[in-house]
């Protein structure tokens, strides 16, 4: 799709969003990836919102077996959606809820294509539990691209307490565990997102290059989860702690 295409279908994504079809019917498997990925960064332009950073989704195993894929995918992080731990969202207000626990990465540099694992770790300001609530707005796994151009399920993002990188535990050995209503649902380690939470940001900052994107200093960057995805219920309270960094938590009213 050429650039007028592109800013053509974003105002009809628009518009289709406005009515409640997130997913507009039209579009079922005409849509490339790449092409998506323009349409979302054309339909934020087309809002005006504030950018705060980026999610990169489907890193762990467990939840590509989940949703049928193979490869990572990006969002946007935008600054309606930043909540502190302890947020009460409200059911009603929500479509489809589920969460992800993951670490968020706030970045001290600009992190260039072709950066290194190194390069990202010199360029880490703080790190925070964090929580990332989706919404399932439509079938991800059989229309990844229309997904994708509906910002990747991204609806929020919880950050716990930060931790200065000079404090830090080897990432790729952290444990979460993740608990629901006082019960433990999953552990997972660092290494199950791309062998390690950082090679996330090594992969966003060769993908964004393609769509003239940057990763820039101060940038908020969601990891990938630690375990599967998980829905979120009416009345649910849940916590995630990981060992070493610290806790970040959410209910839904």
């Amino acid at each position: 799709m050429d650039p007028a295409e592109i800013q053509t279908a974003a105002a009809a994504f628009e518009a289709a969003a406005a009515r409640g079809e997130y997913f507009p019917q039209a579009w079922f498997g005409r849509l490339a990836v790449d092409d998506a990925y323009r349409i979302l960064l054309a339909r934020l332009r087309l809002r005006g919102v504030v950018r705060m950073g980026w999610k990169v989704g489907l890193t762990a195993r467990a939840i590509q077996e989940q949703f049928g894929v193979h490869e990572p995918v990006f969002g946007c992080l935008l600054a309606d959606g930043f909540k502190p731990s302890g947020h009460v969202f409200r059911r009603d207000e929500l479509i489809e809820p589920g969460f992800e626990n993951e670490l968020c990465i706030v970045l001290g540099r600009d992190v260039p294509a072709g950066a290194t694992r190194n390069d990202v770790t010199a360029a880490v300001a703080r790190i925070h539990p964090a929580f990332e609530i989706i919404e399932a707005r439509g079938d991800l796994t059989r229309q990844l691209a229309l997904a994708l151009a509906d910002n990747a399920q991204q609806k929020a993002f919880v950050l716990g307490a930060p931790i200065r990188p000079d404090a830090l535990p080897e990432l790729s050995e952290v444990e979460a565990r993740m608990c629901i209503n006082g019960v433990e649902a999953a552990t997972g380690r660092g290494d199950a997102v791309l062998g390690h939470p950082f090679n996330s940001i090594v992969w966003l900052a060769g993908k964004l290059a393609a769509f003239g994107e940057t990763l820039r200093a101060g940038e908020y960057i969601m990891s990938g989860s630690f375990t599967r995805q998980f829905p979120l219920n009416r009345g649910d309270r849940v916590e995630c702690a990981f060992v070493g960094i610290g806790t970040v938590a959410v209910s839904i009213a």
